[in-house]
């Protein structure tokens, strides 16, 4: 029987180079790509990314995506999370949320990631496009509404992150899993449940 691998370093330092990449990404999606009012990017490319860590390095990518949304597109970049840091703790849970959902949902269905039938790219597309983004956007305009007082300003934070997370996700995720899976599948640090 083989038994399972432990973490090493190696999975210190995965997490540490993805905390460093995803936090790149998403201070740059969010002060380069143009904004709404509310500062939320019409197009935020660093949520593919994270999704697709998460699904490939399992909660390693989970804990990368979390801190780089709340450093990264949060208290480095939008001023007003930057000056009520506990809402963006809370507001950061967003990009939690949104790199779970298709992890449990990989996992519970047993969904191939390179993406061979249709059933996979069906449930791909379903938990790690529609619903994770939907959830996702929910969250952040709920917790943003805490802080701003601009009237309307949920609805828009909403509406500007959905659309802009589900255009990225569905033209980056299924592609990259589609391409990319099976060469980073035969990595040692491949991820196959959640932490092994």
């Amino acid at each position: 029987m083989k038994k399972a691998r432990e973490p090493t370093y190696s999975f210190v330092i995965l997490t540490l180079v993805l905390i460093v990449v995803n936090t790149v990404l998403a201070y740059a999606s969010t002060t380069y790509i143009p904004s709404n009012t509310s500062g939320i990017a019409y197009l935020f490319p660093a949520v593919a990314f994270m999704i697709l860590f998460t699904l490939w390095y399992g909660l390693y990518g989970a804990i990368a995506a979390y801190v780089s949304t709340l450093v990264g597109s949060g208290l480095l970049a939008t001023e007003v999370l930057a000056q009520n840091p506990p809402i963006a703790v809370l507001w950061a849970i967003a990009g939690l949320i949104q790199v779970l959902i298709p992890l449990v949902a990989v996992r519970k269905f047993g969904i191939d990631l390179a993406l061979e039938t249709r059933r996979d790219l069906s449930l791909i597309i379903l938990f790690a496009v529609v619903i994770n983004n939907l959830v996702g956007a929910a969250w952040g305009a709920f917790s943003l509404s805490l802080v701003l007082d601009t009237p309307g300003a949920m609805g828009s934070v909403f509406s500007a992150w959905l659309i802009g997370n589900v255009i990225v996700t569905l033209l980056i995720v299924p592609l990259a899993l589609r391409f990319i899976t099976p060469r980073i599948g035969k990595s040692r640090l491949f991820v196959k449940a959640y932490w092994d």
